[in-house]
């Protein structure tokens, strides 16, 4: 781990401004993902602002009927609030089969959004990676990609985002509250913030240099079954080959988001409106543009196959 210096901010501003006034620094917080990558050398900040005295731990009612969920709320924390399992029900799943519970200890809400991918050529670097060294190229194509994405990739990068909470946030319509380095304030549907990589892969968020998440606010609860399948290639702490999120109401509609399979969670209305047809016709909708390679086309047919397996377990329900 490179040497680095350290201070610890006082205010959400305050933070912001630390952080934009070098180009090489970091926030941290759980530093459950960061530290991983400083200790590889894949993150070498300059600087780090520790933003963990911000008060920013706490879970609130809106006035519109949904959540404000404080960017320090640790995962532990969010899946085990009472509001949040009985009206949230899918990001409580989703948290839990994230993670182990001493991850989830530590790891916080916005940290958890903001983690990169674990392709094995991102982590190695001996290898060529866009991701990691913009315009060194990407051995993930042509290399071993079993695990890597198979829609919305570039010719640059086919890296998939690898966490759970942000694709039960993506089916929710979540919005991330940011501050920016000058006190302006910003919301960012959580559809826009997970960017895709096209010829920018080095970019993974819409976030600018400097911009700190102060809170991610859910809206008024759907109601409905909500289900989370995670497949993956061991019981626990893997990442997903394939996860789908969904909400199902009585007469079959709902909508449902994907993880596993894109550099975003994956979501796609017109596969929502065809949720009453059945897991062919949304499988169908959803990988409308899908480019597997030879090693990862049999996500293809396992996101029908999950699709039909939530399905089966809303209509039980």
């Amino acid at each position: 781990m490179k040497a680095f210096t350290y201070e610890r901010a006082t205010s959400p501003a305050e933070a912001a401004a630390a952080v934009a006034r070098q180009p090489d620094a970091k926030f941290i917080a759980g530093g459950t993902n960061l530290l991983d990558l400083m200790k590889l050398e894949i993150e070498t900040p300059t600087h780090i602002v520790d933003v963990n005295g911000l008060k920013l731990d706490t879970i609130e009612a809106t006035a519109e009927g949904g959540l404000r969920i404080g960017a320090l709320v640790s995962n532990t924390d969010l899946s085990a609030d009472h509001r949040v399992r009985r009206d949230y029900g899918v990001l409580t799943r989703a948290i839990v089969a994230g993670a182990s519970g001493q991850l989830r200890n530590k790891a916080t809400t916005a940290g958890n959004l903001l983690q990169r991918t674990r392709c094995p050529y991102f982590y190695d670097t001996n290898q060529a990676c866009n991701k990691r060294r913009p315009g060194s190229g990407c051995a993930a194509i042509g290399g071993c990609s079993r695990q890597l994405a198979i829609i919305g990739t570039s010719d640059a990068c086919i890296a998939t985002y690898p966490g759970d909470m942000a694709v039960a946030m993506r089916l929710l319509d979540a919005t991330v509250e940011t501050i920016r380095p000058d006190g302006a304030k910003r919301n960012i549907a959580i559809s826009d913030f997970h960017v895709l990589p096209g010829k920018t892969p080095q970019i993974d968020n819409a976030l600018a240099h400097g911009e700190l998440i102060t809170a991610v606010t859910l809206p008024r609860p759907l109601g409905g079954t909500h289900i989370y399948h995670k497949v993956r290639d061991r019981a626990s702490y893997a990442y997903a080959l394939v996860s789908v999120a969904a909400i199902v109401q009585r007469d079959g509609s709902g909508r449902v988001a994907i993880g596993g399979i894109a550099p975003k969670p994956w979501r796609v209305a017109a596969a929502d409106a065809a949720l009453p047809e059945g897991a062919h016709a949304v499988a169908t909708r959803l990988l409308a543009d899908a480019k597997p390679t030879h090693d990862n086309a049999f996500k293809v047919p396992l996101v029908e196959r999950t699709l039909g397996a939530v399905m089966a377990e809303a209509r039980a329900a």
